[in-house]
């Protein structure tokens, strides 16, 4: 069954169905794909939209009512046991597509032996993905949905018109983002202001990274969370929105291939059980030319965020949806379609 809506979203609640209701039947529409494990590409639809109806879930908490089988917690669950699968998937594509073909033979006949060690793993992380789809606790989940998309309930706060509450919704996600840690790894405070450094070598940040990669994982993780809730709410703003979603896109992405870069290396450090420096030099001097090349790109935007005016204007845009009468008014079918946009743009790696 696929759940709709049934008339125009006009309230915090309505909103909060929609999202809800097109994530879940996302998961729904994959999960038997995913159980014949015929495409690879299945797999990360179905993960995208269990990550994005839990953070729909967290997003909306003030407004929903859910049952006890239906909660953030109980979806994390199953949309980490996804993960642990897509992640082998990645880091098959990536050694394959990305590495190998740039390695000279020694080190492509080294890939060769990590590649069957992966795929031994990969079978193992599928039997349990197929053992947690078909397991009870799964089934009380989609239960769980299934009973409140037939019947939903709701806090009070769910009867407030969506233009009322929406800055109030994206403002404190938005805030979090801003404050993490991350930002200002690497950079120093005089006084009162931020001094960043003019050129650092290649050697200066894998210094950084090894001794503060985590916290850069987590500020990824912080931009994710915030890009899915403002993917939900596009056709409230205008151009300035849609550039600090772009902004945030790429903060995830940049993140997200150093870390990528990392978990490489981790691999190929337990497969081998040693350093893939001593092992594969050339793979591991490629690897740390494509962290600086990303750093550089980081920087970049690591200096936009940390901008007093940057900061104050992205506050201001939350809080001034700029949306026409006549656009509020839309069908349920284009209302749904600014949600669906967003679950098929997912960043196909670390999303």
């Amino acid at each position: 069954m696929k759940y709709d809506l049934g008339h125009e979203p006009k309230t915090f609640g309505d909103w909060a169905y929609l999202a809800i209701a097109t994530h879940y039947n996302k998961f729904l529409s994959h999960e038997l794909v995913v159980l014949e494990d015929k495409d690879p590409e299945e797999l990360h639809q179905m993960r995208v939209g269990m990550r994005r109806l839990r953070s729909t879930i967290k997003g909306f908490s003030a407004a929903l009512d859910l049952p006890e089988n239906a909660q953030e917690k109980k979806v994390g669950k199953i949309a980490k046991t996804l993960g642990k699968l897509r992640d082998l998937d990645v880091l098959e594509d990536s050694l394959k597509n990305n590495y190998y073909p740039n390695l000279p033979k020694q080190e492509q006949k080294q890939l060769k032996q990590a590649l069957s060690n992966l795929e031994k793993q990969r079978k193992k992380v599928l039997k349990t993905v197929r053992k947690t789809l078909n397991s009870q606790k799964c089934v009380d989940l989609k239960q769980g949905f299934d009973d409140w998309l037939n019947s939903p309930t709701y806090h009070d706060i769910a009867q407030v018109s969506i233009h009322t509450i929406l800055p109030d919704l994206l403002l404190p996600e938005v805030s979090q983002l801003m404050l993490h840690p991350g930002w200002v790894i690497g950079v120093k405070f005089e006084a009162e202001s931020i001094s960043f450094p003019e050129s650092l070598s290649k050697e200066a940040v894998e210094s950084l990274l090894d001794k503060q990669g985590l916290m850069l994982h987590d500020l990824r993780k912080a931009a994710k969370r915030t890009r899915y809730n403002m993917e939900l709410f596009t056709q409230f703003y205008g151009e300035v929105y849609e550039d600090y979603l772009k902004d945030i896109k790429r903060i995830q992405s940049i993140l997200g291939e150093i870390q990528d870069s990392f978990v490489l290396v981790e691999f190929l450090d337990e497969v081998f059980e040693d350093n893939i420096l001593n092992k594969m030099p050339t793979f591991a001097k490629i690897l740390q030319e494509n962290r600086y090349e990303k750093w550089q790109e980081w920087e970049t935007l690591q200096h936009k965020f940390l901008n007093n005016k940057t900061r104050k204007d992205f506050h201001i845009t939350i809080l001034q949806p700029s949306v026409i009468q006549s656009e509020i008014e839309k069908s349920q079918e284009n209302s749904k379609k600014s949600v669906e946009t967003a679950s098929s743009t997912d960043i196909s790696s670390n999303s």
